[in-house]
């Protein structure tokens, strides 16, 4: 039996519960949430909602159901029956006790019915993904990414040794979770399974798709596009759907939290910027598996390797905010009709630190020569930058902006 890795999210939960009445885990599949909250939630009830019995009782007998599991509770797959929301509601208006409702699902927030209208202000929202670089090294540091040199003082302390070839490998693997603790656990059979469970049940849930054979292929040209500016119109061309169909199968996975869309920045001074997002699988491994990049030799190598390295990156980015309950991180990225472009912009009290991702060991100025544009724009402040590269030692390339190596994220 492989050891319990401990998630850094576990302390966001337990302050969440102290906080709210409800606490609400999503996240996509096999990322661990129930996991976490079993071995947070010990002693209590737990139902789980793929209980066919126990999901017919949800949907039909609501007002009953919390009679006979009361709280405190853990409810699995809550997104099944959105109609106990109105209940939660109701018990914690009632009650005024915190800590009550622990509940996950595979579906962002805003797609679960009820979770904004009932329980806004009553519930705890956490957004849990697969491992992070720093669970799997047993890194304790959860601070969100910030390239300051505060925070670079702080991860110095707990640095991990994380190899070129060992970089390639976890982002060809993948982060979830029994990929990374089972070594012996075949690549492909795991991914095969996963977009089979996937579509099956979660797509089906969220959405009436004729045609799984055009969504998987729908996901293929997604993966594809991992780390691009999202071309609605070529993916419907790509897969033979309509627009509307490629957007609402876009939407579908947005919502079940396999793909993230990165916005433009923007404020009233910059008219020249794009309003399209950027597309990045979450997991570097399914979009591997998606695109048939099937070694890990062949992807490092591959055309997409400059891709694959950014879309970890971004992940890695995003798990040190969503792992301290920030549901909307403040994350973006900049691009002008000219071309120019920062790979990723992170505002934080009113201050843009912009960064670039390179897969190169050999970082240069002119990778940093994008960020001069933040200095042009009026009523921007800007911070210190960096490019996030496979170089192996924090340098300084240019006043505040460095040479970021892998194992500071």
């Amino acid at each position: 039996m492989t050891s319990y890795i401990k998630r850094h999210a576990e302390s966001t939960v337990q302050q969440l519960s102290n906080m709210f009445g409800a606490v609400l885990v999503a996240g996509p599949r096999q990322v661990g949430k129930t996991t976490m909250l079993q071995k947070l939630t010990a002693g209590i009830n737990y139902v789980t909602l793929d209980d066919l019995i126990l999901l017919a009782s949800a949907k039909e007998e609501g007002n009953t159901f919390f009679k006979d599991n009361p709280p405190p509770v853990f409810v699995d797959e809550i997104q099944k029956a959105s109609e106990l929301f109105s209940q939660i509601k109701m018990i914690l208006d009632r009650e005024h006790k915190k800590g009550q409702f622990f509940m996950c699902g595979s579906q962002q927030f805003q797609m679960m019915q009820g979770v904004s209208e009932s329980l806004s202000g009553r519930v705890g929202l956490l957004t849990l993904l697969g491992f992070s670089l720093r669970e799997r090294y047993g890194v304790t540091d959860n601070t969100p990414f910030l390239p300051t040199a505060e925070y670079f003082a702080e991860r110095k302390k707990t640095l991990p040794e994380i190899s070129y070839d060992d970089v390639w490998q976890m982002i060809h693997r993948g982060s979830m979770p029994e990929l990374c603790e089972n070594s012996d656990f075949d690549w492909q059979m795991f991914y095969g399974a996963y977009v089979r469970t996937y579509i099956e049940r979660d797509v089906r849930d969220l959405s009436e798709v004729g045609d799984i054979i055009k969504f998987a292929r729908f996901m293929t040209a997604v993966a594809a596009s991992t780390g691009q500016l999202v071309n609605v119109a070529s993916l419907a061309r790509d897969v033979g759907v309509s627009q509307p169909t490629a957007e609402r199968w876009l939407s579908i996975l947005v919502a079940s939290n396999i793909v993230y869309l990165l916005r433009p920045y923007s404020n009233n001074v910059t008219k020249r910027a794009v309003k399209t997002p950027k597309l990045y699988f979450l997991d570097t491994g399914l979009a591997a598996y998606l695109t048939k990049w099937n070694t890990v030799d062949v992807l490092k190598s591959g055309a997409m390797a400059g891709a694959f390295f950014e879309t970890f990156v971004i992940s890695e980015i995003l798990k040190s905010y969503y792992n301290k309950g920030i549901v909307e991180p403040p994350l973006y990225f900049y691009r002008d009709k000219d071309m120019n472009e920062i790979d990723l912009l992170i505002e934080d009290g009113g201050t843009l630190y912009p960064l670039e991702m390179k897969k190169h060991a050999d970082p240069r100025k002119r990778d940093i020569e994008a960020f001069d544009l933040l200095d042009k724009i009026p009523g921007i402040k800007r911070g210190a930058g960096g490019v996030i590269c496979l170089y192996d030692r924090l340098v300084t390339l240019k006043e505040n902006d460095r040479a970021i190596p892998i194992n500071y994220l």
